[in-house]
């Protein structure tokens, strides 16, 4: 019994959700290992983060929303799941692992992966037709970027975002909440210790008066 019990254990962890979970965590420390510099942790950010990360979203009136470095897609089905029917989900990173993945996994007509930096943000969304995201959200190290990028991202994203929108990112360092600070009208924090590590949150506004620019 004790052998057809193991067997049995054997098969439902080879084939269920954790050699899925297991598979992920591996494609996302080869991800790491490739680009240290672009991605934040070696480790998926948990539903507590995701869930105060996405808390201040008016899902009602988002029409995009935009993800910088998604890894492999620890936000995305969250944001689905909220995004109304006609929204649209982008998501951009540099490493081709991680967009393959996306790819391949995430079938929506709402969701498109991009191979891209966000430096190129305003470029990206124009390219698919779109004038403006409601809502940025970033996990990319703002600390170790390379020189002049983290400044680039801050000002791009800020041009992006419609008047009213936000730029949401969860960090383990301040760093983007002082590349933001010249950009945006209000920058409000938070913390969330249910993570690994503890990390920083950080929700930046555009001004209700401000234009998208083109």
């Amino acid at each position: 019994m004790t052998g057809n019990f193991s067997a049995a254990a054997k098969r439902t962890f080879s084939r269920g959700p954790w050699r899925e979970y297991a598979e992920q965590c591996a494609m996302f420390f080869r991800g790491f290992v490739e680009h240290p510099r672009m991605v934040g942790s070696i480790i998926p950010s948990t539903r507590y983060t995701v869930d105060a990360m996405l808390a201040p979203v008016d899902w009602g009136a988002c029409k995009v929303f935009v993800e910088y470095g998604p890894g492999i897609g620890t936000f995305c089905k969250p944001v689905l799941e909220r995004l109304r029917g006609d929204g649209v989900l982008v998501v951009i990173d540099t490493n081709p692992l991680y967009i393959d993945y996306l790819s391949r996994t995430i079938r929506d007509k709402r969701f498109h992966a991009v191979l891209g930096s966000a430096e190129d943000v305003r470029e990206i969304l124009a390219g698919l037709g779109i004038d403006h995201a409601d809502y940025v959200l970033s996990g990319l190290p703002f600390s170790t970027l390379p020189d002049g990028v983290a400044e680039t991202i801050a000002k791009e994203t800020h041009e992006a975002l419609a008047p009213g929108g936000a730029f949401l990112a969860y960090q383990f360092t301040s760093a983007v909440r002082d590349e933001a600070e010249p950009y945006f009208e209000r920058i409000d924090e938070g913390f969330e210790w249910r993570n690994i590590l503890p990390c920083k949150l950080y929700w930046a506004w555009k001004a209700s008066g401000e234009t998208a620019s083109a």
